[in-house]
């Protein structure tokens, strides 16, 4: 079997992950190019990989011409690299992964074009799961009809750090003693307000009921330790609640160490004949 041909866009915390991954021994694919627009990300990275990629950018020029070496692009850089890369890659027949969900809902349109040019080109593009559980049972509960989901992501202050709704509300996280609530809205508001936080958001108003529909609430506590992503849904199926406690990545407190691996369990469905779960 021939192995597939990867290109990353972006080297943080979850790309990295993802690039240690298909660099081991388990998986059956081959890391083509690395970009990031921080260069020191990229060297921190490349040095770390045993099998060095042949290309290494910080910028998206000469996409076109890279594009030809690889047959997936997995993007984990921003919701505006989604636009700059995964649009360039679907047009130039690769499938492709998208790590920043959120811009599905925030980019106008961006949904609907990235849909018509994947069938055009015959196009696979896959969307983890994230950091939350559960998109299984609503995928399925889906089918039957379901009438309400609510998402509630309780963080540890310091993962909003810097975040702009946060401090135009003139929150300062730092002096926290009880939880504060931060946001209360649907998915949509909740992905442009909080897009480092709650792709968790995207991905899980994908799967059920559409981004107006799907409730959030975020939550700061400063006695929490952990990332908590809680979902209820009920429908004709019956009822759904699941709580996932997340270890926050060792690198960006503002993720969550299972994000990447549900990234990771991706690549191996991708490249493993039998697949387990809907």
């Amino acid at each position: 079997m021939e192995k597939i041909r990867v290109g990353v866009i972006g080297c943080g915390a979850i790309g990295s992950e993802i690039c240690k991954a298909i660099d081991g021994d388990d998986m059956e694919m081959e890391l083509i190019f690395l970009i990031d627009n921080h260069p020191e990300n990229i060297e921190r990275l490349y040095a770390s990989l045993k099998k060095k990629p042949e290309i290494t950018k910080s910028d998206s020029h000469g996409l076109e011409t890279i594009l030809k070496d690889v047959d997936l692009v997995i993007e984990c850089a921003s919701q505006y690299a989604v636009r700059e890369f995964v649009i360039p890659a679907l047009r130039a027949g690769k499938d492709v992964m998208i790590l920043s969900v959120g811009a599905l809902l925030c980019i106008a349109g961006l949904y609907e074009e990235i849909e018509r040019i994947a069938k055009e080109k015959s196009c696979n593009v896959y969307i983890p799961s994230g950091a939350v559980a559960g998109l299984d049972g609503i995928k399925s509960g889906a089918m039957a009809g379901i009438d309400s989901i609510e998402l509630t992501t309780i963080k540890p202050p310091r993962g909003f750090e810097g975040n702009d709704y946060v401090k135009a509300k003139g929150l300062d996280l730092s002096s926290l003693e009880r939880e504060e609530t931060l946001f209360v809205g649907n998915a949509k508001e909740a992905v442009k307000y909080f897009p480092e936080n709650v792709n968790v958001a995207a991905a899980l108003s994908l799967a059920g009921i559409g981004p107006k529909a799907t409730r959030v609430k975020i939550v700061a506590d400063p006695t929490a330790r952990k990332n908590v992503h809680e979902v209820k849904a009920r429908g004709d199926f019956g009822k759904l609640f699941v709580r996932v406690e997340n270890v926050p990545s060792a690198t960006n407190p503002k993720t969550s160490y299972l994000a990447a691996l549900s990234a990771i369990a991706t690549l191996k469905r991708i490249s493993y004949p039998i697949r387990v779960g809907t």
